[in-house]
C-alpha cells in the first residue's frame, strides 16, 4: 500500500509540472513558444492549404516583364512561406501575348505580365494607352499615383474594364521611359517628320498618330525589321532603348529621337475566377508582392533606359531631346486632336479621366 500511495504522488507531480511547463509566464523565452509561433498560431497561411498558380510572359529574356514576373513570383513564396507559388514562364515558354491573355481567360494559366497593347483585344479601354504623348510631360511618380494609386478616379475605372473581361488587375511598371524613334534623317522639329516612312506595330491608333504628323507608317513583322532599315525599305522604326541596344538598330539607324509617344508600360494581371477563389490572406500577399516588386523595379527601369541610350549614343547614334514645346506642337495639331477625340470616345471617356488626374499631379 505504502509503495503504491508514493508511485501515486511521484504521478501527479510529474503530471503537475508537466502541465507548467507548458504555459510559461508571460514575457518569458520558450523554446516551445517559438516553435508554436513558427508552425503558425499568428501564421495567417498556417492553416491554409497550398495554392500553385502559372503565370507566364512573352518578353525577351532580360526584359523589364521578364524581371517583374520573376520578382512577384519569388515574393508571393517568400511572404507565404511557400504556401502560395507561382510557376512562373518566362519568354514566350507558353505562347505569345494573345495565347497567354486566351489561357489565362479560360483560365489555363492564371497570370500574365505584358505590354498594354495586346490586352485592347480583351479589354477595349486599356486603347486609352494609344494616346499619343499622353505621359509626355510627366515624371515616373506622377503617373504612377495615376495608374496605382488606391485613390485614382483612372485606376479604379480601368480596374473595373478588367473586371468585365474576366481580369483582375494587379498593377503597372513603368517609370517614364517611353519608346522612342530611330532614323536615318534628323528628326530635329516637327517638319523634319513629313514624308518619314516609319515601321510601326499593326495598330490603327499608332498609325493614325504618324500619319497626323505627316509620316508615312509602314505596318511590317518585327522579324523583317533589321534587313528593311538596312536596305533603306523603311527610314525609321520606333521602340524603347533596350529593345533597340537588344536588335542592334543601331548598326542601321543614325538618330535616336526621343519622341515619347508611347508609355513604356506593363500590366500584371490575373484570371478573375482564380483571385476570388483565393483566401482572402493569400489576396494580401499577392498584392503585397506586386507593390513590392513594383517599388524595387521602378528605379531599374529609369537606369535600364539611360544605359541603354548611352550605349546607342556610344556606338555612333546622335541622341534628340526635345522640350515640351514641341511636345505641345504635335498635341495641337488638328488630326491629333481628333485622334484623341476619337480614342475618348472608344473608351468611354476614360481618356479625359487620364488627362485629367494627370493634370492634377
Amino acid at each position: 500500500m505504502k509503495k503504491f500511495t508514493a508511485l501515486f504522488l511521484s504521478l501527479a507531480m510529474a503530471l503537475s509540472l508537466a502541465s507548467c511547463g507548458s504555459k510559461p509566464a508571460a514575457g518569458s523565452a520558450s523554446t516551445s513558444g517559438s516553435a508554436s509561433t513558427s508552425q503558425g498560431t499568428d501564421d495567417p497561411y498556417a492553416k491554409l492549404d497550398p495554392v500553385e498558380l502559372v503565370g507566364a510572359d512573352s518578353t525577351g529574356k532580360g526584359a523589364a516583364g521578364q524581371l517583374f514576373g520573376q520578382l512577384v513570383a519569388s515574393k508571393v513564396a517568400e511572404i507565404t512561406g511557400d504556401k502560395l507559388t507561382i510557376d512562373y514562364h518566362p519568354n514566350g515558354d507558353l505562347g505569345g501575348d494573345a495565347d497567354l491573355l486566351r489561357q489565362m481567360q479560360s483560365n489555363d494559366i492564371q497570370l500574365v505580365v505584358c505590354q498594354t497593347a495586346p490586352v485592347v483585344s480583351f479589354v477595349p479601354q486599356m486603347a486609352v494607352f494609344d494616346l499619343p504623348m499622353v505621359f509626355s510631360k510627366y515624371d515616373g511618380d506622377t503617373i504612377d499615383k495615376v495608374l496605382n494609386g488606391s485613390d485614382s478616379q483612372f485606376k479604379t475605372q480601368i480596374s473595373d474594364a478588367y473586371e468585365t473581361a474576366g481580369f483582375h488587375l494587379l498593377g503597372f511598371l513603368q517609370n517614364a521611359t517611353y519608346r522612342l524613334t530611330t532614323a536615318n534623317k534628323d528628326l530635329k522639329d516637327l517638319a523634319s517628320f513629313k514624308g518619314l516612312q516609319i515601321r510601326t506595330m499593326e495598330n490603327n491608333n499608332h498609325m493614325a498618330f504618324w500619319t497626323a504628323i505627316g509620316a508615312e507608317p509602314t505596318p511590317l513583322a518585327f522579324s523583317e525589321l533589321y534587313f528593311a532599315l538596312q536596305s533603306g525599305a523603311v527610314d525609321a522604326e520606333e521602340n524603347a532603348a533596350d529593345t533597340i541596344v537588344g536588335n542592334n538598330f543601331n548598326e542601321v539607324q543614325k538618330y535616336l529621337a526621343c519622341t515619347n509617344h508611347i508609355l513604356y508600360v506593363n500590366q500584371i494581371c490575373i484570371n478573375k475566377d482564380a483571385y476570388d477563389s483565393l483566401d482572402p490572406a493569400y489576396q494580401a500577399a499577392l498584392d503585397q508582392a506586386v507593390s513590392e516588386a513594383l517599388s524595387e523595379m521602378r528605379p531599374q527601369l529609369a537606369k535600364i533606359d539611360t544605359d541603354n541610350k548611352a550605349a546607342l549614343e556610344k556606338a555612333g547614334m546622335t541622341i534628340i531631346q526635345y522640350d515640351n514645346s514641341f511636345f505641345d506642337e504635335v498635341l495641337n495639331l488638328q488630326g491629333v486632336k481628333d485622334l484623341y477625340t476619337k480614342i475618348d470616345g472608344d473608351v468611354g471617356g476614360l481618356g479625359t479621366t487620364l488627362q485629367s488626374a494627370l493634370a492634377a499631379g
